[in-house]
């Protein structure tokens, strides 16, 4: 299965900036699925220097960690 998870919300909000990127790297690509996440709107923000390493979503690892096991598992991100 083929999913697309959207990203819209940017480092004023952790939890759902990070939520893409922990359902796609710790639920799809985990059972097999490909997964793919697009930054739009002020998701686009979280390219900027030093808002990954600093944003931890609420119930989920830092984001830092989220984007490189989507890195690992070659999930790609679209802007």
């Amino acid at each position: 299965m083929d999913i697309v998870y959207i990203a819209a919300s940017g480092r004023g909000d952790p939890v759902r900036a990070g939520l893409p990127f922990h359902l796609a790297a710790n639920g799809s690509a985990e059972v097999g699925h490909a997964a793919q996440i697009v930054l739009a709107g002020d998701a686009t923000d979280l390219l900027l220097d030093g808002v990954i390493d600093a944003l931890e979503p609420l119930g989920m690892p830092p984001l830092r960690d989220l984007v490189a096991k989507a890195v690992d598992h070659g999930i790609a991100v679209h802007v």
